[in-house]
């Protein structure tokens, strides 16, 4: 809660209230409950810094005089919105519980449905139909990243004076160097490319004989921290080092992307103890990895306060997609699953934890996207947003901790045009206003639209997950109306989406229709060009990374506007692919 008198935007008058003497009992405390520091690779990294620091003479308990916030975004890799604890899940997540207990809790927040949309939409404040990546994922055997036109949270965030650091998953492309996390605003970067991969070896396999391995510092393979640590643990390590190293005078931006819990199903043994009792093997490894995941939080958030960050801090955690009930994931009662545009697939578990928040230990329900973000953290870092840059993301710090009404009134979940097309999807089912059978979805204030294949729909309850008795999956499974290719929901009363009222609602449907194509006009060709066999990484030292040569690209200056050309002549082609990429995806995809 901020103090009485005090702006929100006042940060000065939160980072002089941290007692020097209360931190340094605490750096005691934290040493004896910090799980990570007692391994070796950590302690004598920490031992050093500090020292270091004594050499200096400076303090890294002393609370930072910065006006601006630290800020810490954590994205988790494939939760589901019913994975955490504080929506009724079996699986315990104390810290993530109090986090948002403590904090404020978005109820009625928006990511996309798969983890490259959601990842190039917090970097940008973009919807992906402005970015071209409203088709899929990127996949590592594409020449294809975050076009490099587009401006990053990062890159304003450093403009605004902040030290930027990412660690974890990427998956925004990197084919080449201009497309790596250091050449797009961050001052260092620990962690992977690709959207997947082994949680201790950190190898990964595209297709048969198309294998690599991926893991990163800044621009070169990690080979020196390969030692099979668990992904989760060693992220948390390097979070844990970068905030000992730092000056909390100066404002830090911290972006932890998670690949928990993602497929596949790994996690250190001690975590499976409270999880013996789940019968369905995918879910208890699920629980096992969401568990240390948890723990991971925690010991970020300690290390944020023994190292005088917290008490200007605001920490963000958000989900990219929703859960894969094949893999372990639930978003019960929510419709659908990951790669579906059903509420199961794009609405998250998201939170916002802050000293500096003005109102704390509330439910927000007013409606905010992943997009919202760019704008919000620029501001509230005192960074300047180019007049020029067209986003579609709102300041929503006022809704956050004021509990104002939110400026968003909508949301285009997405309009892919090259996704398959729905058999029975036509103009005329669209009013002569729309194409039915294209992919999209949309949401204005408390209506929602659906056109064309929205993917998997059905609601997979709970009692799914056990092997033995009654099986209520097969209760839920949705009859499909046969030529339906438009649906129409009100979320606000509805967020199960269980009654369609496309037939009752006309009007609202052709409004819905015509919002959709006001958007379409806006739209910028799709990026998914064909893969290129010089991406293997038998051809690059057996890692994943840039493959793109500057020489080539002088050659064939304008290879990604050709690809798009090619693919539009081979319609046909590109929709088929596009179908077999989005089943695969459901599985082991981004």
């Amino acid at each position: 809660m901020a103090p009485g008198g005090c702006a929100p935007h006042h940060w000065l008058c939160k980072g002089t209230m941290l007692a020097g003497g209360v931190l340094a009992g605490f750096s005691v405390l934290s040493l004896l409950t910090y799980g990570y520091l007692s391994w070796d690779t950590l302690g004598s990294s920490l031992e050093e810094t500090e020292t270091t620091r004594a050499k200096l003479g400076e303090e890294p308990e002393a609370s930072a005089p910065t006006s601006q916030p630290h800020i810490v975004f954590i994205l988790a890799d494939d939760q589901g919105f019913r994975d955490v604890g504080y929506h009724g899940s079996e699986i315990r997540t104390p810290t993530l519980d109090r986090l948002a207990a403590e904090g404020v809790k978005l109820e009625n927040y928006y990511v996309q449905p798969m983890c490259t949309p959601s990842r190039s939409q917090f970097i940008t404040g973009k919807y992906q139909i402005h970015t071209g990546l409203q088709h899929s994922v990127i996949r590592p055997t594409q020449p294809n990243c975050l076009p490099l036109d587009n401006v990053t949270l990062p890159q304003k965030l450093k403009e605004a004076g902040y030290s930027t650091h990412m660690v974890g998953k990427w998956h925004l492309g990197f084919y080449r160097k201009e497309c790596m996390p250091t050449q797009r605003g961050f001052d260092s970067f620990f962690g992977s490319l690709l959207g997947s991969g082994d949680y201790y070896t950190h190898y990964k396999c595209d297709s048969p004989g198309i294998c690599g391995y991926d893991l990163y510092e800044n621009d070169n393979a990690a080979w020196d921290h390969d030692n099979g640590i668990y992904s989760t643990q060693m992220y948390t390590q390097k979070v844990q080092q970068i905030l000992a190293s730092h000056n909390p005078r100066t404002p830090i931006f911290l972006y932890i992307a998670y690949q928990a819990v993602h497929s596949p199903l790994q996690a250190p043994g001690k975590y499976f103890e409270h999880y013996r009792s789940i019968n369905n093997i995918n879910r208890r490894r699920y629980a096992a990895m969401l568990a240390c995941l948890d723990e991971a939080i925690n010991n970020v958030t300690l290390a944020l306060k023994r190292y005088g960050y917290y008490d200007n801090s605001i920490l963000i955690y958000s989900s990219d997609n929703g859960g894969q009930p094949m893999a372990g994931g639930s978003n019960w009662p929510l419709r659908g699953s990951k790669g579906s545009y059903w509420e199961g697939g794009i609405r998250a578990v998201g939170f916002v934890h802050s000293p500096l928040l003005k109102n704390t230990g509330y439910v927000c329900k007013e409606l905010v996207h992943i997009t919202d973000w760019f704008p919000t953290l620029i501001t509230l870092a005192e960074g300047q947003i180019d007049e020029d840059i067209q986003l579609d993301g709102y300041d929503i710090w006022e809704t956050i901790s004021e509990g104002r009404r939110s400026p968003r009134v909508d949301i285009l979940h997405n309009i892919d045009p090259i996704y398959t097309k729905a058999k029975n999807g036509s103009w005329a089912a669209g009013f002569g206003i729309w194409n039915t059978a294209v992919q999209s979805a949309i949401r204005v204030n408390h209506w929602k639209l659906l056109t064309g294949n929205p993917g998997y729909s059905d609601w997979v309850p709970p009692q799914s997950f056990s092997n033995a008795g009654p099986n209520r999956w097969h209760n839920e499974r949705v009859s499909w109306m046969a030529g339906k290719t438009v649906w129409l929901f009100n979320i606000t009363a509805d967020p199960y989406e269980r009654v369609d009222l496309s037939g009752k609602y006309p009007d609202i449907v052709k409004q819905l229709l015509r919002r959709l194509s006001q958007f379409n006009k806006t739209a910028v060709p799709v990026r998914y060009p064909a893969k290129d066999p010089r991406s293997n990484p038998k051809l690059n030292g057996g890692v994943w990374g840039p493959w793109f040569k500057e020489d080539e690209k002088k050659k064939k200056p304008g290879k990604i506007k050709g690809e798009n050309k090619q693919k539009k002549n081979k319609k046909k082609t590109s929709q088929k692919k596009g179908q077999s990429l989005h089943c695969r995806l459901h599985l082991a995809g981004g």
